[in-house]
This record gives C-alpha cells, structure tokens and sequence, in this order.
C-alpha cells in the first residue's frame, strides 16, 4: 500500500506499488501457500495471471509432491465473471466461491473452468475457509482486494499481515484503500503484534500478528 494506505489510484491503469526485489518476495510467499484467493473486483480491475513466477519454485513444488501452482480461488456475490480473463487460463486448479443466487450464473459463465461452489444465501467466509481445509488447503493467501481484507480482518480470521509499504502518496478519495470502515476486534487502542520490520529496497514490510491483540 502507499504510505497514505491506498492500494491503487484511479486511473485505469495499475498503480504498481512494489520494486522488483518486493515483487519476488511475493512470489515466494505465493509458492510457499496451497492457494492464493483474490476477490472478482480485483480480477476484473487488475485482470492478473496469479502464478508463480519462478521456475526453480516451482520445481521444488512438484519435488515436494505439491501442483505447481498452488489453487487459485476468487469469490463473488453477483456472479459478474468474464471467462476471458487471465486468471482462468494460466497455472492450475481454479475455485469460485458464490452464493445461491448466483451459482448456475458462475456455472454457466465459466463452463468448466473452474470448480463452482456455493456456500449459501449469502458469502460465509467461515464456509469458504472450511471448505479450503476440506480440499487440503492449510496456508491461504488473500491478495486483495480491500473489501476482502475489511472483511476478514473484521471477523478476526487474518493470522497474519504483511504490508508493503511504499514511498508513494494518492489522497484520490475515489481510490481504493486496504481497508475500509469495520468494527475491528478490539477496538481502536488494541495493538497488534509485531513480527517482522524489512526495509525491501525503497518498501517497507511490516508483518503482523492481528490475533494478538494487547
């Protein structure tokens, strides 16, 4: 996120936050999870691969007996997918998280390129976490976007953060940010654990423990 906490500018064009060195840092953290979940507004607006990049990870995936990429998983209220995009079409086994509504939408859309499943009349991330543990999924990594992190936060379900900070500003009020308005666990004066503080070239990571709460 920039220092004023955004994820993106406004314009159509990705804002791209990280340096190369950061960037690989991502790629490690991708190979080392069973999935890597985004949100359908951040696949329509970003439209990424989500792969790992690097050959040799990959390769040390499949010596471990794991797919060489690990499941990539969105989520989606309205259904509203387009099965042009990159994501369904690079790396391995894809998910889609729905709700009753939109299920036979998602089915019809995507035919057969992603596994379709519908956790009830509206999203339960409890439902979708545990069916992610059902299919063996036991380190998830969400990348996004902002909804999905005031989300999980808010339910108290995130056991890590890792921030990126980078020396940029937007202060676009139309822009998109981490996180939103939420009654967060604990209130305002609960500070979370630090784990780690890493300069990454001109970034900034900060990884927390949200669970630990003081």
């Amino acid at each position: 996120m920039s220092v004023d906490g955004y994820l993106d500018d406004a314009s159509p064009e990705r804002l791209l936050l990280s340096n190369p060195a950061d960037f690989d840092r991502v790629d490690e953290v991708r190979a080392s999870c069973d999935a890597i979940l985004i949100g359908a507004t951040t696949m329509r607006k970003d439209n990424p691969r989500l792969l790992v990049n690097s050959e040799e990870r990959r390769a040390k995936r499949l010596a471990e007996g794991r797919s060489e990429y690990p499941l990539k998983v969105t989520v989606t209220r309205t259904g509203d997918l387009s099965s042009d995009l990159k994501f369904w079409h690079h790396g391995g086994d894809k998910l889609v998280f729905t709700v009753d509504g939109a299920v036979e939408k998602v089915r019809g859309t995507l035919d057969g390129l992603a596994d379709v499943v519908s956790v009830g009349p509206e999203l339960d991330w409890g439902l979708v976490l545990d069916e992610l543990g059902r299919r063996g999924v036991g380190r998830l990594m969400v990348e996004g976007g902002g909804t999905i992190h005031t989300q999980l936060m808010a339910q108290n379900l995130a056991d890590e953060i890792h921030l990126a900070v980078a020396p940029l500003l937007v202060g676009q009020a139309d822009a998109p940010k981490f996180l939103g308005t939420a009654d967060y666990p604990g209130g305002s004066t609960a500070r979370m654990q630090l784990l780690e503080a890493r300069a990454i070239g001109d970034v900034v990571l900060l990884r927390y423990a949200p669970k630990e709460r003081g």
